[in-house]
């Protein structure tokens, strides 16, 4: 049995170790592209020839521009210049049709300066929407006394209004232009770059126009802003800085997989979730955070097997406390429901839901056994076994006994404190809220004895980085924290109290006699 359980856990880390090297040499690929060797066919960058170049963005509720008509000119920057870095913001008007809970879509230009656009056939553009259709986040009031920060038009609609998508505003807008002066090889282009190239013939030689790129990945949920019908006007920032070959390679494939993610079902505040760990980062954070997320996955998956796997062996409840199971099993649904209420990110949100499964499974076991040897077997409630549960339970009910009294009044005293100052979403919101803080403050001291068991030590350290990379609520952040307490309270302990090696064990015998006992002679 235990040679079997072995080995699938070293099956596990195997294929975890392969899918890191793969995941490595892909990532590789993606960064390094080839350049071209020799003189045939290669295609040559039209930068290198230094045009004069113009960047102008235009606003047009039309998915498709058919003319130089129903188009509004919001910015223009002569004698743009690749290398250098700038952002403005400037004021968008808002068409009817917008505020209708329409679409307004951006389009964006790099033609040659003096030249209009459509009269450039060497203008590179792209096109990319200013908006975006999301639920609108509920309102928080004050549940005593129904005021709220703001008072929007929602409050006019019927309830059923509130739960429909509807038109919001994207305030920024981020272009690059890849900056280096890359020589491709025609017969070998990268497929993820080929779709953004535009290629020309100026004599014997191939060009390819600049590379203009859109980072979506920037866009967040929580900069979005909800466009009502009274609005008119609203701030557009648009930024620019140049990009190298390989980060720009990098940022494609990023995109294409938060797109992918979208396809199969995420919302699009899940989206934004895994948009977080890319923005504003470089390339080596972001390595150590594919790490860190890996890891953080392989030890949830051994926890939660080394957890199944010690339940499903236990014939009785002898040295646990059925009350901790409780306990447990409780904290975690809370603790789940509350991650359930506030939109958490699905990467925290499933682990959770797998645990809360978990726990609730433990429950039902523990129950079963109580009830097999206590009911149906009465003549085990006098012999070792009662006499042992019996101390247990004992131990246990005086701790929890001491343990409310500080337990209960803080718990109580937070929530009504919560009530009267802090604004909720409902009366469920609240109480989530209440019972969370409460299993978040004590839930420490019932994790104590089980602190190093299911690789509980290594993961301690990988959830602290995994609780800075992964956008989730402030207290669940900080519960991540309450592992690194007891673990530094159990090294003071270590040091406090060192192992006696002289200490005699039940068959009369020190560590000390059996390592200098002689071996027998035959």
């Amino acid at each position: 049995m235990w040679s079997g359980r072995s080995s699938f856990t070293s099956l596990v880390v195997g294929v975890f170790v392969v899918y890191v090297v793969h995941t490595c040499w892909v990532m590789y690929g993606i960064v390094y592209t080839r350049p071209c060797s020799g003189d045939a066919n290669c295609i040559q960058p039209y930068l290198a020839r230094r045009p004069k170049l113009q960047l102008s963005v235009y606003t047009t509720t039309r998915s498709h521009l058919g003319a130089e008509n129903n188009i509004d000119l919001v910015l223009n920057v002569e004698d743009f210049d690749v290398e250098s870095k700038f952002e403005r913001t400037v004021n968008v008007s808002v068409p009817k049709k917008t505020r209708n809970n329409g679409t307004l879509y951006a389009y964006i230009f790099l033609h040659h300066a003096g030249v209009l656009p459509w009269h450039d056939g060497k203008q590179v553009h792209l096109v990319s929407p200013l908006t975006t259709y999301m639920v609108p986040k509920p309102e928080e009031i004050n549940l005593l006394t129904g005021e709220s920060d703001t008072q929007i038009e929602a409050e006019k609609k019927p309830t059923s209004a509130l739960d429909e998508p509807v038109s919001h505003w994207r305030p920024r807008l981020a272009l690059n232009v890849m900056a280096d002066n890359f020589v491709f090889d025609g017969s070998s282009l990268p497929a993820d770059v080929h779709r953004y190239m535009k290629m020309i013939q100026l004599g014997k030689t191939v060009h390819y126009l600049p590379i203009l790129f859109i980072d979506q990945l920037s866009n967040r949920v929580k900069d979005l802003m909800v466009i009502n019908r009274s609005t008119t006007e609203l701030p557009l920032t648009v930024s620019y800085d140049k990009v190298s070959l390989g980060r720009l390679r990098f940022w494609i494939h990023m995109q294409d997989a938060v797109y992918s993610l979208q396809q199969f079902g995420f919302s699009e505040k899940d989206a934004d979730e895994v948009k977080g760990i890319f923005v504003d980062t470089n390339l080596y954070f972001l390595a150590l955070t594919f790490f860190v997320a890996a890891f953080h996955l392989l030890f949830d998956f051994l926890a939660f097997k080394n957890d199944i796997s010690f339940w499903k062996k236990k014939k009785s409840m002898i040295g646990m406390s059925t009350k901790a199971v409780l306990w447990r099993c409780f904290s975690t649904v809370v603790i789940f429901l509350f991650l359930l209420d506030e939109q958490t990110s699905l990467l925290v949100l499933v682990p959770a839901g797998v645990g809360a499964a978990i726990e609730l499974w433990k429950v039902k076991k523990a129950l079963k056994m109580t009830i097999f040897w206590r009911g149906l077997m009465p003549e085990f409630q006098f012999g070792t076994y009662s006499e042992s549960e019996r101390k247990t339970e004992e131990y246990d009910t005086q701790a929890m006994k001491y343990l409310s009294y500080l337990l209960y009044p803080l718990c109580v005293g937070g929530a009504v404190y919560s009530l009267l100052n802090i604004k909720y979403k409902s009366w469920y919101s609240w109480l989530i809220n209440s019972f969370v803080n409460g299993v978040y403050a004590f839930g420490f001291l019932f994790m104590l004895p089980q602190l190093f068991v299911n690789y509980k030590a290594f993961n301690t350290f990988i959830d602290d980085v995994f609780a800075f990379i992964i956008t989730m609520p402030t207290s669940h952040r900080l519960a991540c924290f309450r592992d690194d307490v007891v673990f530094l309270v159990y090294l003071y302990q270590r040091w406090l109290y060192p192992v006696d090696k002289r200490r005699v064990n039940e068959f009369g015998e020190s560590y000390e006699e059996k390592a200098t006992r002689a071996p027998h002679t035959d």
